[in-house]
């Protein structure tokens, strides 16, 4: 069964030329031409693998659209947009998108990101692969077969890219992890300038799994090393 992509842009020329892009990789395309149709057509098709979104569209912009697709589903959405600021990267990321690409777009390039991202979403093994079925850490529950996490016995809503992190520092307790490795990991290429994009994306883990975000637990930063997961006492 062909992998679905969703193509969301106002102009009916960039969502072509992505869908002729994507075809000719062995992917099948939705397309939508601005934000509230993209939210019906995820409505319609149950089976969507992949997003990827304009920022500026009528009716919905794409980042409001992103955050009504967070609250519904997980899969693995790419921000496009003229916008190339730092900034305005990171507000993308903070509303729910797993990356960000700047017009106008190198089509190799979106390739490539969109192959990692599907990579993630649908096998999210791979990782300092482990023999246990669950890693229990305080309040945590780290199953690795199903790749779900429990906070106080409850199930954790993550992202593909969430769940990858998740993975990573679950399974190394108390060790400490470089923004840079960090990102190699678990977008697979090469983690130059990526401080932000892990940043953005271990802020929103915490707001799901710590009593108190601001005062985190579990998810710490090292300040001048990287992130790690506290090991708590059993």
């Amino acid at each position: 069964m062909k992998e679905c992509i969703l193509v969301a842009d106002d102009d009916r020329e960039i969502v072509k030329a992505i869908a002729i892009m994507l075809e000719k990789e062995g992917y099948s395309v939705l397309k939508a031409y601005d934000g509230m149709q993209a939210l019906e057509l995820l409505v319609q098709q149950q089976n969507v693998h992949l997003v990827i979104i304009d920022v500026m569209m009528p009716r919905l912009d794409g980042l409001s659209a992103v955050m009504r697709i967070r609250e519904k589903r997980n899969i693995p959405i790419i921000v496009l947009s003229a916008k190339g600021e730092e900034t305005d990267k990171v507000l993308g990321l903070s509303m729910g998108a797993d990356d960000y690409v700047a017009k106008p777009y190198n089509p190799a390039e979106l390739t490539a990101r969109v192959k990692s991202h599907l990579r993630r979403y649908t096998c999210l093994g791979g990782i300092d692969a482990s023999i246990e079925d669950r890693i229990v850490n305080g309040r945590l529950s780290y199953h690795t077969d199903g790749r779900t996490l429990y906070a106080d016995g409850e199930p954790v809503r993550l992202t593909a890219t969430e769940t990858k992190i998740i993975d990573l520092l679950m399974r190394n307790p108390g060790r400490i992890f470089p923004a840079e490795e960090i990102y190699e990991r678990v977008w697979e290429e090469p983690g130059f300038a990526s401080e932000n994009t892990v940043m953005v994306h271990i802020r929103r883990i915490r707001e799901k799994i710590e009593l108190n975000p601001k005062e985190p637990e579990y998810l710490k930063v090292v300040w001048g090393i990287g992130y790690k997961m506290e090991k708590m006492e059993k």
